[in-house]
């Protein structure tokens, strides 16, 4: 089963230097990322992911985020089932993240 990252853990993760940063993989559409994103996030649009399945590191955590929430845990099963096991979806997505987290990130 997926951990699911609410927001606010996901802004302390990042703010605890203690621990290494995840990996944060958005699977947005390009025009989407346009509109808003997270600091540091990679865009990788889930259709992209089977093909670029090898870019990804097996050794690191990594949250992946879209929208709300539900396309990005398809992605997180998708790579679960091709062997990854650090994974965590954001849960609400980037909608939460400008909700809970940070307000300047534009709402669409």
């Amino acid at each position: 089963m997926i951990e699911q990252l609410p927001a606010t853990a996901l802004r302390e993760w990042l703010a605890d230097a203690a621990r290494p940063a995840p990996l944060i993989i958005d699977v947005r559409e390009p025009w989407e990322h346009a509109i808003c994103r997270i600091e540091g996030a990679q865009l990788l649009p889930l259709q992209e992911i089977p093909a670029r399945l090898s870019e990804l590191p097996l050794d690191r955590d990594i949250v992946l985020l879209c929208h709300h929430g539900m396309r990005s845990l398809h992605a997180a099963n998708f790579l679960q089932d091709a062997g990854l096991s650090r994974l965590y979806n954001l849960s609400g997505g980037i909608n939460a993240w400008s909700e809970e987290v940070d307000s300047s990130v534009a709402l669409y």
